[in-house]
């Protein structure tokens, strides 16, 4: 057997508990992640996913249960996880009144990164995130997707071989996070290994394997693909003048596990032995929902997470 075959994932977690108080925030949670993954956590606000990475970066302590970092434990080993993580939390956590360079320095600093290392590695990371022309500027003056950037880069100052990230791109704008997640693409060809939690399906589209938490547990985790197809029936989009009339329409039809609007389109799940069309069709004549047109479309992410964060159809893992 080769070293690699042996080697301890990523992240492992067995049997991981947080509490606040009355509240289970993570509840008996398996995980793991493999070396090189880009791992993508999703949810419903509340879900988990930030006490679960911060458990992970060893901001938490675990009421219960393990997880380890790269074959160190999260608890005992504290000192040997944190010099292989970068933790990128959800609040904005830089000097705002220092430039983009002194921040970077700053926190290189810190984490015990030589001045010539820190010299180089950050004209590098400035040049690969377009920031290299705003190095004067200070945090509190830069765009929200260019405070996102400074984050990361200082994030990876150190090297780390893990990143945990949460919710980076939340609040940015779509091209800041196109931009963002093509530097991603990159730390992965570069053999990063990134856990992510994000509360954009595109973005979860983009990660190499996902897992969703509800109530702090996980209800299902895979590859993008192997998600979509379990999730059962065909994906139907309705059409209409009246959207919300025709949501309201469609609900109640045999054959329709679950819908909601995306948008102003009705997106259907549809288990029905008929075509969905027809029996759609009629449902929407009746109830005075007219110029409807209904379309069969290719399962995506969103579909997916209506569908699990749906307590009446999501299903367990």
């Amino acid at each position: 057997m080769t070293a690699s075959a042996t080697a301890a994932p990523a992240i492992r977690a067995s049997g991981l508990r947080r509490r606040f108080g009355d509240t289970l925030a993570v509840d008996d949670l398996d995980l793991e992640v493999g070396e090189g993954a880009v791992f993508g956590l999703l949810g419903p606000d509340g879900a988990g996913k930030s006490t679960l990475i911060r458990m992970l970066a060893t901001v938490l302590r675990p009421d219960g249960g393990e997880a380890s970092v790269f074959g160190h434990s999260v608890t005992t080993e504290a000192g040997k996880v944190t010099p292989r993580i970068g933790y990128m939390s959800q609040r904005f956590s830089m000097y705002p009144d220092l430039s983009v360079a002194e921040n970077l320095d700053f926190f290189a600093t810190i984490r015990g990164v030589s001045k010539a290392d820190r010299r180089t590695r950050s004209a590098s990371l400035l040049e690969g995130m377009g920031l290299a022309e705003f190095t004067k500027r200070q945090a509190q003056h830069l765009s929200g997707g260019m405070k996102q950037k400074l984050m990361l880069a200082t994030t990876l100052m150190h090297e780390p071989d893990l990143l945990l990230l949460d919710e980076p791109t939340t609040g940015v704008d779509p091209v800041s996070r196109r931009e963002f997640w093509h530097i991603l693409a990159g730390l992965h060809r570069a053999g990063k290994t990134v856990l992510v939690a994000t509360p954009y399906m595109d973005e979860a589209e983009r990660c190499t394997h996902i897992a969703f938490l509800d109530s702090g547990r996980i209800k299902q985790q895979g590859t993008p693909d192997e998600i979509k197809a379990r999730v059962p029936g065909r994906l139907v989009e309705v059409s209409a003048s009246r959207p919300r009339a025709a949501l309201a329409a469609v609900q109640a039809v045999a054959g329709v596990e679950s819908a909601h609007l995306l948008g102003d389109v009705v997106r259907v799940l549809w288990s029905g032995s008929c075509e969905p069309e027809q029996a759609l069709g009629a449902a929407l004549a009746a109830a005075g929902v007219d110029r409807a047109a209904t379309r069969e479309v290719a399962p995506d992410m969103e579909s997916v997470f209506a569908y699990l964060a749906d307590p009446a159809t999501g299903v367990a893992s």
